[in-house]
């Protein structure tokens, strides 16, 4: 037999030794650096890829320690390192919150919530309805001196400058005509109700004011109730300072007009009679839906139905009739629409409007036949009187569009001369009319339509 030496076996037990201890030594680095990962996991390969974006930082609040859970991926690498589910499923809400938030910073701005804007207080409209008399803060001495043929009134608000300065650059522009009558402009405003949101507005109108000479504010709230004070305030101007004016176009900024229709319109009519033109509105019913920005309670009008009325985007009348209607207005109870309100006036005076097809107050709507018709074409508008809900930049450009001397349309081909011929009739006369107006028979004008 081989004989063993202590040697040898001293050898053996040390090298196992050192084999053990190595193991162990191992063991225990595997799993410190694995917890070292979880912890600065994240940190490091931030690190590594550089910053983030700043629009990605987030700050930090210092008393809050940091979600060692953003990292829970790396516990694949170690499987002695375990979490109950109830801890995993916990810990998973704030990594969704943590997401929500990332998605705000990237710049996804979250839709912001409009305060509800309380209803109106109809009984208090009820108890202060009879301070119907305002101060007149900015008048236009001189406005009507002569005899102006035409005065064009447009219901405006303080913030509105590029309606108005569109509107005396195209269709509402003074001048004379080619017979030597006259055309003037005003614009019929209200204080506007919030102030600090305009600063310096009391200053800038007054030397808008004083630049144009077409300015007429009164001292009452520019609000959509406040419209019917508006129209009582006007027609007493017109009495007291106007009353030489011969035929009256009144209506909105957002209109586009035809005016030279209108003057064609209205030569023949005599200004000391009555006339009133418009887009006219029978039998229509109060609105009891509160939603509704017409909305009117029974004990404000308990009537089932209104008195035939004007749309509000633009009608004609002559100063005969608007004197008249000055008187009545004083008489009639205020009410909260003014279009109706003025219709009830119209009434007291026995005054029936006429309605005409060319005043289109609740805009062009396409034919159910021809879905695909380029709607906004100078040779639909030529033909018309008023179409409402127009943009700025579509009232310049239809403006220049009619008065392109190029301009030629299927029904003539000549260039248009000025002024427009109108070509149709009110309603109720006869007369044979060309297709196009035909065409435009089909049109729905309950329906309103944004261009």
């Amino acid at each position: 037999m081989r004989r063993i030496h202590i040697k040898d076996v001293l050898c053996t037990l040390l090298m196992l030794g050192l084999l053990c201890l190595m193991l162990y030594a191992h063991q225990g680095f595997t799993s410190t650096w694995d917890t070292w990962q979880i912890e600065q996991g994240c940190t490091s390969s931030r690190a590594l890829l550089g910053p983030p974006p700043e629009s990605h930082v987030t700050k930090q609040v210092p008393s809050t320690p940091p979600d060692k859970t953003k990292c829970l991926p790396h516990q694949s690498h170690s499987k002695s390192q375990t979490y109950p589910k109830s801890k995993l499923q916990s810990k998973s809400k704030p990594q969704a919150k943590n997401k929500s938030k990332s998605k705000k910073d990237e710049g996804t701005k979250a839709v912001p919530v409009l305060p509800t804007q309380p209803p109106f207080d109809f009984e208090g409209y009820l108890r202060d309805k009879d301070n119907r008399d305002f101060i007149l803060l900015m008048d236009q001495l001189g406005k009507c001196s002569g005899e102006p043929y035409m005065l064009i009134a447009i219901k405006s608000v303080v913030a509105d400058f590029e309606r108005r300065q569109v509107v005396r650059r195209t269709w509402g522009r003074e001048g004379v005509l080619q017979d030597g009558q006259t055309v003037k402009t005003v614009f019929l405003l209200g204080v506007p109700r919030n102030k600090t949101a305009l600063p310096f507005w009391d200053r800038l109108l007054a030397y808008e004011s004083h630049t144009f000479g077409d300015i007429l504010l009164w001292d009452f709230d520019d609000t959509f109730f406040n419209l019917t004070l508006k129209e009582t305030h006007f027609l007493q101007w017109v009495n007291d300072s106007c009353s030489n004016v011969q035929f009256i176009f009144k209506g909105d900024a957002d209109v586009y007009v035809n005016i030279e229709n209108i003057l064609e319109m209205v030569k023949g009519q005599k200004p000391d009679k009555d006339l009133f033109v418009g887009d006219i509105i029978h039998h229509a019913r109060p609105i009891r839906r509160r939603s509704s920005k017409y909305f009117v309670p029974k004990f404000v009008y308990g009537q089932t139905m209104y008195p035939s009325y004007a749309g509000g985007g633009g009608f004609v009348m002559s100063g005969h009739t608007a004197r008249r209607l000055s008187e009545a207005c004083q008489q009639v109870e205020l009410f909260p629409i003014d279009d109706v309100f003025l219709g009830m006036c119209l009434q007291r005076i026995g005054v029936k409007p006429s309605h005409h097809e060319g005043f289109r107050t609740f805009g062009i709507v396409r034919p159910s036949a021809a879905p695909h018709l380029q709607v906004f074409d100078p040779c639909f508008y030529r033909e018309l009187m008023v179409v409402h809900s127009l943009t700025v930049p579509q009232i310049w450009l239809m403006w220049n569009l009619l008065h392109d001397p190029q301009l030629s349309c299927h029904s003539n081909p000549t260039p248009t001369l000025w002024p427009f011929k109108w070509r149709g009739k009110v309603l109720g006369t006869t007369g044979q009319k060309d297709s196009e107006t035909t065409v435009e028979q089909d049109y729905d004008v309950k329906a309103f339509v944004k261009h």
